[in-house]
């Protein structure tokens, strides 16, 4: 049953923000992935990371995202989950899948300390090296793209609206 919306895109495009109100709009449960990892491991992203490592943290994020089960729901997930080939493939199961897409430069001034948020980043690794390493695998798994381009929450809100309807 695929009732659920899937948020995806890189940290800082909104996918939590957006997510809640669109939860709000459609009457659907709120889900934040990450918030669904420190409950699981009582422990904050950035004190996974600290401690299991970037693979180790893949991992707790792929069980957890792959074992998600609701029913008409927003899901806002990391940004790192389209590294976990079974949880996104779980997530398209239940879910449409919609990918926030926002610009470098603009992801870049809305971003501050990357490590602080918890972004799972390996050794020596540029911003814009995650984007680049990324963007093409949010664009595999997307089933809807949606570009915030001079959008705020509401104009992106609205631009997810539009496109579920066609």
């Amino acid at each position: 049953m695929k009732n659920n919306i899937v948020l995806i895109g890189m940290p800082g495009v909104g996918k939590s923000t957006v997510g809640v109100i669109l939860a709000k709009v459609l009457g659907y449960e709120f889900v934040d992935a990450d918030l669904l990892i420190q409950k699981k491991e009582k422990r904050l992203l950035k004190e996974i990371i600290a401690q299991e490592g970037q693979e180790g943290f893949l991992r707790i994020e792929n069980q957890v995202n792959a074992a998600i089960e609701t029913d008409r729901a927003v899901i806002a997930t990391g940004g790192s989950v389209v590294y976990c080939r079974e949880a996104m493939e779980h997530l398209r199961d239940i879910g449409t899948v919609i990918y926030l897409k926002l610009e470098y430069d603009i992801l870049k001034s809305r971003l501050g300390n990357l490590r602080g948020r918890g972004v799972v980043l390996k050794e020596g690794q540029t911003l814009r090296d995650l984007y680049e390493e990324r963007v093409p695998l949010y664009e595999k798994y997307a089933d809807l793209t949606v570009d915030e381009k001079n959008t705020g929450a509401e104009e992106t809100l609205q631009k997810i609206l539009d496109a579920l309807k066609r």
